[in-house]
């Protein structure tokens, strides 16, 4: 295996001789353990941590490598390393942090394709459907829905269920997979292109280390079964790992996600809702809210179930996240700008012998 293998490509290479990294190894961080990192370079894989300039000039979790990432780094003791670069990010996808609103926390770095799983049984939800897709969108990243255990289901409920799909989401491919008999793997495989990098979305449960392994054809994930007093999938995997398959696509297995916090400052949530945010332009008012106006669009269009209900209330929910995320942003850049500003009065009056 090669770097190539790994997705390294000549933007990377670009970079590296730009900043005369000659000197160093070139590694993708293949796994990440609570700031600690896998990193292979084709041939050997090291442990890894970041050096402490990268370690101090951080302003947040977002400066630190993430899976994904192409960093340069030096080898000690065989199989340590120690990480002195992070190469700029083609794309990464994240979501709000929990807890911490205005950040952001990185799901995967250098993603070409989001592969949404969604269980058709108790995991099937629209609403989720589209908060995923709105953070590949705004991640610019290709999304395609792939829909698993569909030998729990008849046809009909099965093409019921994809009818749904397409009549609120649009011009997003659609798969769909047994992991137990492996229907659609054909196809899944065709999809999975060789020196891409796809990265798996979805909550616990919906079947993503099962597809690892079906697809690997062996077991190299942990599997388990949804809890019976819940109803809900228990965190099988617990970090993030890059895996590169027989056919050469690159895949990211992720833990599974039950909060996908809208952490949008580009044009994800309009891509996701491109009907309404169209219906939006023609309303009487440039303000409008699309919740009490007179000569609103959106809502004349929902009153005439041109705009299915459900997904209207969808939208606004998640315009809300938005609006809040962006203005929690704000907030914190104008008190890192003030906190930065009394710093350099301090670092003033003490030259001025004052302090």
């Amino acid at each position: 295996m090669i770097l190539e293998d790994l997705g390294y490509n000549a933007t990377f290479e670009s970079y590296r001789n730009h900043e005369k990294l000659y000197s160093f190894d070139v590694g993708r961080v293949i796994a990440e353990h609570k700031e600690r990192y896998i990193v292979s370079n084709s041939v050997n894989e090291f442990d890894a941590e970041v050096i402490g300039k990268i370690l101090f000039a951080a302003k947040s979790r977002f400066d630190f490598p993430a899976v994904g990432d192409w960093v340069a780094f030096t080898i000690h003791d065989e199989n340590k390393a120690l990480i002195h670069s992070i190469f700029p990010r083609k794309t990464f996808i994240s979501r709000e942090e929990v807890g911490k609103f205005g950040e952001k926390q990185i799901i995967a770095a250098n993603i070409d394709c989001a592969i949404i799983v969604q269980a058709v049984d108790r995991d099937f939800n629209i609403n989720r459907l589209e908060r995923y897709l709105s953070i590949s969108y705004s991640a610019n990243v290709e999304p395609v829905i792939v829909l698993s255990k569909i030998d729990l289901i008849d046809e009909l409920k099965l093409e019921e269920l994809i009818n749904r799909i397409k009549k609120r989401i649009q011009n997003v491919p659609i798969i769909i997979i047994s992991n137990e008999t492996k229907a659609g793997y054909e196809n899944l495989h065709n999809y999975l292109e060789k020196g891409k990098t796809f990265c798996l979305l979805g909550s616990s449960g919906v079947g993503k280390s099962t597809l690892i392994n079906n697809l690997l054809g062996k077991t190299k994930m942990k599997t388990d079964t949804i809890s019976l007093s819940t109803k809900k999938g228990k965190h099988v995997t617990s970090h993030r790992e890059l895996i590169v398959l027989e056919n050469g696509g690159i895949l990211i297995d992720n833990p599974g996600m039950r909060e996908v916090g809208v952490a949008d400052t580009t044009n994800g949530l309009e891509n996701v809702f491109y009907d309404i945010d169209q219906l939006a332009s023609q309303c009487k008012f440039t303000d409008c809210t699309h919740t009490h106006e007179k000569g609103c669009a959106v809502l004349i269009a929902v009153e005439n179930s041109e705009v299915e209900k459900s997904s209207y209330e969808n939208y606004l929910k998640m315009k809300r996240e938005k609006n809040r995320f962006q203005l929690s942003v704000a907030e914190k850049r104008k008190k890192d700008k003030e906190f930065g500003k009394m710093i350099k009065e301090v670092k003033k009056l003490k030259k001025d012998g004052k302090f």
